[in-house]
């Protein structure tokens, strides 16, 4: 099988990719009320809200690790977005736009790869360009009437530092936990036990 074959969507990446996209849906949905419910709790420093952006960019990173196909961080990332969305997400449908940039992100990361390395150092690289992605994204639309130095920029690297572990780091430990149930055998993730 040539590498441009192993890169066509078989009909279960799409089923799988969508499943994941659904579920981290409803997960950013409900995290969106959990982020409102915690803005006391950061009054000393509003930037270290930040701290909980990773969740919103788990399934970019960990549709890539699993589907390993050019397209499924973005797809995935953005479908999630579509789906908390239509569920009624506070920030409306700008949040689709935000899932692109977030998306795009963690694509950047798996094609720098050649869509070939699938380790724990590209996961967290694909965190962390998915954290920049988001960080762009709300420096200069969310943020961009709030003061530089006190509050964008270090909202900004926290969000990537929130990224780089959680989405990095944490989509790639999803992804060993559940290739060692058997549920991802029909994927080179689930056949592949050094993911380290």
């Amino acid at each position: 099988m040539s590498h441009t074959d192993s890169n066509r969507w078989r009909t279960v990446d799409i089923v799988v990719a969508s499943v994941i996209a659904v579920a981290f849906g409803v997960v950013f949905w409900a995290w969106g009320l959990l982020w409102s419910a915690t803005d006391a709790a950061f009054a000393f420093f509003p930037p270290a809200q930040a701290l909980l952006y990773g969740v919103w960019l788990i399934p970019a990173v960990l549709a890539g690790l699993i589907i390993r196909k050019p397209g499924a961080a973005l797809y995935c990332e953005t479908v999630a977005a579509i789906v908390s969305a239509l569920l009624g997400s506070q920030w409306a449908s700008i949040v689709i736009l935000q899932g692109l940039m977030q998306g795009i992100g963690a694509e950047l990361a798996f094609a720098a790869f050649r869509y070939r390395s699938f380790r724990l150092p590209v996961a967290v690289l694909a965190g962390a360009l998915t954290g920049l992605g988001a960080a762009i994204f709300d420096f200069v639309y969310w943020n961009k009437a709030y003061e530089l130095t006190s509050y964008r920029i270090p909202y900004a690297l926290i969000t990537i530092v929130s990224a780089t572990v959680v989405a990095g780091l944490g989509a790639h430990l999803l992804t060993r936990a559940l290739a060692n149930t058997g549920v991802l055998d029909r994927f080179p993730a689930g056949r592949d036990r050094a993911l380290v």
